[in-house]
């Protein structure tokens, strides 16, 4: 059954309206408290983040059950730091935003069932946010874009590419055909027993490593020129160390830059190739794989070089946080759009 938001009167007011936001749609809980005047003009208040990082990287990855049992521990700590950061009450919180999918099913019921009790028991206003659409705004935290706009959108469990026409029209050019760009950086940090978060390590890695000492394939996929593909790399990195003694001689730095510097190439060739053919000026780079620093230090080099603008969120916006979830409500939430408190979490939520 499709469900049509039900109109409001306008959170329009004399004072700036205040938005409490909650993301939990894998393993950082995380709540932000966002001051809106108007649509696209915020300022955000408070951002905390709860990371599970300790918990996880003993298994190289994220752990569905333990995620969802450490956000029930941790929902609430981080809602009253966000809101005591922020300098106010839950009395004075406007309205309340929370992801709804796309992301792991019970971690993101509860973020999204903490925030439906708070909107009824204060009886405010309730916005269910695409977790994606929170990642292709949140340069608009920090940047004033024109649109439309071309976003690369890199993280752990997404990649993709999403032409933003305007706020609620996104146009997916392409995507990967299997794992994300940051799945294939833990699964490869994981390969070469380099411990989780895979990006982070890799990253650093790689500053020390000679880029070209391993030729690593770089994807392509037929007649689909914006779309990706990770798997193959993976692989090859796999029988990389096999080839190499079991690691023993696998220069770990050199292994680590190549294997980034690859990625990266697979990244940037559809995300210039769809610029230049939507005619966009501006290239945004988010999502948690934005915050790495070869890819950042490539893409403006080349989308400079090649006549676009570029804008990426500060590190601390391109992981999940609640700050861009907010964000994304907030265009809702101000021409006078609520959600039902029936409303559920979907796990393959689309955009």
């Amino acid at each position: 059954m499709i469900r049509r938001r039900r109109r409001i009167q306008p959170l329009r007011r004399t004072k700036p309206v205040l938005i409490l936001g909650i993301e939990s749609s894998c393993d950082d809980a995380a709540a932000a408290v966002l001051e809106t005047h108007a649509p696209g003009q915020a300022t955000v208040r408070s951002s905390v983040v709860a990371g599970q990082d300790e918990i996880h990287g003993r298994f190289g990855g994220v752990v569905p059950e333990l995620a969802s049992r450490c956000h029930v521990r941790s929902i609430v700590p981080v809602i009253e730091g966000a809101l005591k950061l922020a300098g106010c009450e839950l009395a004075q919180i406007d309205a309340i935003a929370a992801t709804r999918g796309p992301g792991l099913v019970g971690s993101l019921l509860v973020g999204l069932m903490c925030a439906k009790g708070l909107a009824q028991a204060l009886g405010l206003p309730l916005a269910g946010v695409n977790h994606i659409e929170g990642h292709l705004l949140a340069p608009l935290l920090e940047h004033r874009v024109a649109m439309p706009f071309l976003a690369l959108v890199v993280s752990g469990g997404h990649t993709a590419l999403f032409l933003v026409e305007g706020f609620g029209r996104y146009r997916r050019l392409g995507g990967t055909r299997d794992d994300a760009a940051g799945e294939a950086f833990d699964k490869v940090a994981k390969l070469m027993g380099l411990g989780y978060p895979g990006g982070r390590i890799i990253d650093e890695m790689a500053r020390q490593g000679h880029r070209g000492r391993f030729k690593l394939p770089r994807a392509r996929v037929r007649g689909a020129r914006f779309d990706l593909s990770f798997s193959g790399i993976k692989t090859a990195v796999a029988l990389t160390l096999r080839d190499r003694a079991n690691g023993a001689d696998a220069a770990p730095h050199d292994l680590a830059a190549s294997f980034q510097e690859a990625v990266v190439d697979m990244l940037l060739k559809p995300t210039l190739a769809a610029a230049r053919e939507h005619e966009v000026a501006t290239i945004a780079l988010t999502g948690g794989v934005a915050a790495n620093s070869r890819l950042r230090q490539r893409l403006a080099a080349e989308a400079e070089s090649a006549g676009f603008g570029v804008v990426a969120p500060s590190l601390k916006y391109c992981t999940d946080n609640a700050a861009m979830i907010a964000l994304a409500a907030s265009y809702r939430l101000l021409r006078a759009e609520r959600d039902p408190l029936d409303l559920d979490a979907e796990a393959s939520l689309a955009l």
